[in-house]
């Protein structure tokens, strides 16, 4: 298991963790092994002990790993979990990806369509005005993860026409070419969580049979800048039976 010779532009620290990452998702890692001690990694890789251990706080924030006192960092046996737009985004400054264990992502396209009233609210725009859409959907092995769609200001086609082709962004997330080329980065965002019974469109978006009565999870995501302009309202769809978890320190 040591360290990959190919190659790699990520920081050190994210190196490592991807390549654990990538042992865990392909099965070579099973629930309950320890990985190897901090002086260990920071010795086979070259790197600072604080860096190595970065790299598992990196997996640990990511609920694949948890550290037990005494024995070492374990590998836990990860649940079926549905990630919001903002956890991508996090995910994203961390390990230069927005997917989790053993996702993918296909299905991209992207244009400029008009606003649906609900989206128009979000924006304050009118309904039926210009809005960028980007959607795609992520996958597992067991199958589709999330349906989700960013909503973008249609200002935002102009300075960046790769917003509105129908393939996967280069060089970051939809936030991050934004920042780039505007000088306008997400500062504060609103997150909203909530359920219902899939819609005859959800069903579609989630590749499920017409008839199909299901609970699916609703995840909605604002981001805005500095002087409170929306940069993006993304909205995923759960499917089926994928769940949400959060780790929360508990104060005394």
């Amino acid at each position: 298991m040591s360290g990959p010779p190919r190659a790699d532009n990520r920081p050190p620290y994210a190196r490592i963790a991807g390549h654990y990452r990538d042992l865990i998702s392909s099965g070579e890692l099973s629930p309950g092994d320890l990985l190897p001690s901090i002086k260990a990694l920071s010795t086979e890789w070259g790197v600072s002990t604080a860096t190595a251990d970065r790299a598992m706080r990196v997996l640990r924030e990511e609920k694949l790993v948890q550290g037990i006192p005494g024995v070492g960092t374990e590998v836990m046996a990860h649940a079926i979990s549905l990630a919001s737009g903002s956890e991508r985004h996090d995910r994203s400054g961390k390990t230069q990806s927005a997917w989790g264990v053993g996702e993918k992502s296909s299905g991209h396209t992207a244009g400029i369509v008009e606003a649906p009233e609900d989206v128009a609210h979000v924006l304050g725009i009118s309904p039926g005005d210009d809005v960028i859409r980007r959607s795609r959907v992520y996958r597992d092995a067991h199958g589709i993860v999330s349906h989700s769609t960013s909503w973008i200001p249609a200002e935002f086609a102009q300075p960046l026409p790769a917003l509105i082709r129908s393939e996967r962004l280069k060089g970051g997330l939809s936030l991050d070419l934004i920042a780039r080329a505007t000088g306008r980065h997400p500062v504060r965002r609103a997150d909203e969580e909530g359920a219902r019974i899939a819609t005859a469109q959800d069903l579609e978006l989630l590749e499920l049979e017409p008839d199909t009565v299901a609970a699916i999870l609703v995840l909605t995501s604002k981001f805005l800048d500095a002087d409170g302009e929306l940069l993006e309202y993304g909205v995923d769809l759960g499917a089926p039976g994928r769940t949400r978890r959060a780790l929360t320190e508990v104060t005394p």
